[in-house]
């Protein structure tokens, strides 16, 4: 039965794995064509990701957006999730729903509205309506992670340190900040990973005036074949297998999903 398991898990593993071995063939490729098994080797085309206008200003767009989207979706995050923790109200609870909306409906709907809004205020087409878009679609990932962080918190050190005299600035920075901060580090770290991956809304909400990463690739399908897609797929897993590494290692996984709240109940 166990050797049974084992063959299971490694064909899972296999059948899971296969899609990036190629991808990552592919961009080793020498000849400038989608071959695989590749025909000889270079790492050109991780070059031209970076010397070629097109695909370096594609980079930048996708960074910039991520980056000030995550920081938003934060932003937002954190006052809601500390609101529903400190008076758990019919108000924060309802809060709380509307941040996990966009997760629970599929992202061609929320693109479609957030594009009908964006269009109807003149803003369609613009790297900010797309940084908008992106906090609003991901600020479910921090909320979850931060509201997950506030719970595993000892209630009693709250009281301890208001007992002592401080107020609720003091108390914040003081006790729930760094209790938290793993938590937030880890929202935001989700937030950014999805967002330079996302294509659906910033395709709706910009088209090809704000040209992402995924935007880029999607066009050099139409219109050409080229190994820097297969580099791009690359270094996006490579980004992803260690920004969630990072957080597995130095944000207690365990608990980021939930372990610590439910033992401190």
């Amino acid at each position: 039965m166990k050797a049974i398991r084992v063959v299971f898990m490694i064909a899972v593993f296999c059948l899971m794995s296969a899609p990036i071995l190629v991808v990552a063939g592919v961009s080793v490729n020498e000849k400038k064509r989608l071959l695989f098994p590749p025909k000889g080797f270079t790492l050109d085309w991780y070059g031209e990701l970076f010397t070629q206008s097109a695909w370096f200003n594609a980079l930048q767009n996708s960074v910039l957006i991520a980056l000030f989207a995550s920081l938003l979706a934060v932003s937002v995050a954190l006052p809601v999730a500390l609101y529903l923790w400190q008076r758990n109200s019919l108000f924060g609870r309802l809060l709380f729903s509307i941040g996990l909306a966009p997760f629970m409906l599929p992202p061609v709907i929320t693109a479609l509205g957030l594009l009908i809004f964006w269009v109807s205020v003149g803003g369609s087409g613009h790297m900010a309506a797309t940084i908008v878009s992106h906090g609003v679609f991901l600020v479910t990932l921090p909320l979850v992670t931060i509201s997950l962080g506030l719970e595993s918190i000892n209630r009693q050190l709250v009281e301890a340190a208001r007992t002592m005299g401080a107020d609720e600035r003091t108390v914040f920075f003081t006790v729930i900040r760094p209790l938290i901060t793993p938590y937030i580090v880890s929202g935001f770290a989700f937030a950014f990973v999805l967002s330079l991956n996302e294509y659906i809304i910033a395709y709706m909400v910009a088209g090809f005036t704000v040209e992402t990463l995924p935007i880029k690739i999607f066009n050099s399908l139409r219109y050409g074949y080229t190994p820097v897609m297969a580099a791009v797929a690359v270094i996006f897993a490579l980004v992803s297998v260690v920004v969630f590494g990072l957080v597995a290692r130095y944000g207690d996984l365990p608990r980021l999903l939930g372990a610590a709240a439910k033992d401190a109940k």
